[in-house]
């Protein structure tokens, strides 16, 4: 149509002159110009609902993105807070468990101290003991010596004194008489005093002695053993007299 060229002087000779306007060439063009509009607006809607559905779509796929991150945004904060937590408990045990330290090595160092001092007084009562044990061996040594000088001098006296003297336990003697009673010479009274204090005690008599108190007693005062003997022997044979 925009090609074609219009003679309107032949158009105009003619008896009825008319101009044909292609009116149906014309309608057939605006339908398809429309149809083609239409398609075109079709299109464009559709691509429009595409895109806002894929718009909300994408909306909603980083809304949920951004909650789930805020959920494990807020569970970190926990586990934070919690590792926080923890850490401070953490550091409270270990200055506890330092200060503990500090005072068990503060006792030890004390402990090693004494045990020091301990083994200064363990040296020094060796030592003494040594010593003692030097001092009492020579002091056995002596009383030996004593008792094998003085032993023949011992028998020859318990043979005219019918009394024999033992050592019977420590510091504990016992002396045995004989040639008391006349009834019977053979028979035997003795008696066990303990010597191993200032006080002396007569742990038993044979036969019992009623004036034993009294003896003990006189002994304790006068520390003389050699009377206290002769007093006994003497109580025996009064006893036997009596009987």
């Amino acid at each position: 149509m925009r090609n074609a060229r219009l003679d309107l002087a032949a158009i105009l000779a003619t008896p009825n002159p008319q101009i044909d306007i292609k009116i149906k060439a014309y309608d057939d063009s605006t339908r398809s110009f429309l149809a083609a509009v239409s398609r075109y607006s079709n299109r464009a809607v559709a691509e429009i609902t595409n895109r806002k559905n894929a718009h909300h779509s994408e909306k909603k796929r980083i809304a949920d993105k951004t909650q789930q991150m805020q959920a494990e945004t807020n569970q970190c904060k926990l586990k934070e807070i919690e590792l926080i937590n923890e850490l401070e408990r953490e550091q409270e045990e270990n200055k506890e468990a330092e200060s503990s330290v500090a005072a068990l090595r503060r006792q030890l160092a004390s402990i090693r101290e004494q045990c020091a001092l301990v083994d200064v007084e363990v040296e020094q009562y060796r030592t003494l003991t040594s010593n003692l044990r030097r001092e009492k061996s020579k002091e056995r040594s002596i009383l030996d010596s004593h008792a094998t000088r003085l032993s023949p001098e011992l028998g020859a006296c318990e043979i005219p004194l019918q009394c024999i003297i033992e050592g019977i336990d420590k510091d504990r003697l016992l002396f045995r008489f004989s040639h008391i009673d006349s009834s019977d010479l053979s028979r035997e009274f003795s008696f066990v005093i303990d010597v191993s204090s200032r006080v002396y005690r007569v742990l038993t008599s044979t036969p019992v002695l009623p004036t034993l108190p009294i003896l003990i007693d006189q002994l304790n005062e006068s520390r003389d053993v050699y009377a206290f003997v002769k007093n006994i022997r003497l109580a025996f044979a009064d006893l036997c007299s009596v009987h």
